[in-house]
Formats: C-alpha cells, sequence, structure tokens
C-alpha cells in the first residue's frame, strides 16, 4: 500500500500526541484535565494537541536556534529543559483559550513533556508509516 495523504497524517499525529497527554495527566501530578464528559474530555484533548503541535512548530525551532550554544555546552541535555518549557507554554496557551488543561509549575510539564515523548514514541512504532507520513 502507498502513503496515506497529508490529511490522514495529520489526523493520526495529532490522535497519538492526544492520547500521549492523556497518558501524562494520568501519571503526572500537576497535569490536570478538566471534568466532564467523556466525549468533553476527548475534545479537549484534541484541541491541546493542536495547540501542542502549533508550539513545536513554530515557537520551538526559534529557541532551539537561539539555545544552540547551550545544547552543545550540555551535550543535548538542555533539550530537556526546552521540551518541559514548550509543555509549560502549551499549558498556558490552553488556559488563554479557556481550554481545561493546566500544568502546575516546571517539575509537572519536565516529566509531562518526557512521557508525551515516550508514549508518542512507542504509538508510532506501533502505527505503520503509510498511516501517518513517515
Amino acid at each position: 500500500m502507498g502513503q496515506a495523504g497529508p490529511a490522514l497524517a495529520f489526523v493520526v499525529r495529532t490522535v497519538v500526541v492526544a492520547a500521549s497527554l492523556w497518558v501524562a495527566t494520568v501519571l503526572v501530578s500537576g497535569i490536570e484535565l478538566g471534568n466532564g464528559a467523556t466525549s468533553t474530555r476527548v475534545l479537549t484533548l484534541l484541541a491541546v494537541a493542536l495547540v501542542f503541535g502549533v508550539v513545536n512548530a513554530i515557537v520551538k525551532p526559534v529557541v532551539a536556534l537561539v539555545g544552540c550554544p547551550l545544547y552543545i555546552l550540555t551535550l543535548g541535555l538542555f533539550a530537556l529543559v526546552v521540551n518541559a518549557l514548550m509543555f509549560m507554554l502549551t499549558g498556558w496557551l490552553s488556559g488563554v483559550l479557556n481550554l481545561p488543561f493546566a500544568v502546575d509549575g516546571f517539575w509537572s510539564a519536565f516529566w509531562g513533556a518526557l512521557v508525551v515523548g515516550i508514549v508518542s514514541f512507542f504509538l508510532h512504532l506501533v502505527i505503520p508509516d503509510r498511516y501517518d507520513g513517515r
């Protein structure tokens, strides 16, 4: 079979990030997803996944470019700090957009970003490449 279209790949990636965010809300204290019906929570996770994608597509490359010397100095470990800051920014933007998703502090963001990265990695291993456009 051939590759999926860009729209399907976008949807698959968004769902993977939403599922990863849900796992982070379950495992990491300080990351809260508002109460409500299951459908409301799923829609919130999908919306936050979109915010997370925009933050990682627009803000993260700028921060990485500016912080390049720190990446080199720390042999790449600074990436963990940048990921935590992007996760905190996602939580803040979610609040601005009235989405019931909150990240309480740096360490919650640090562990949350780590969980999202690991879960996303494993989900992408399971999903055939033709569906997520890789």
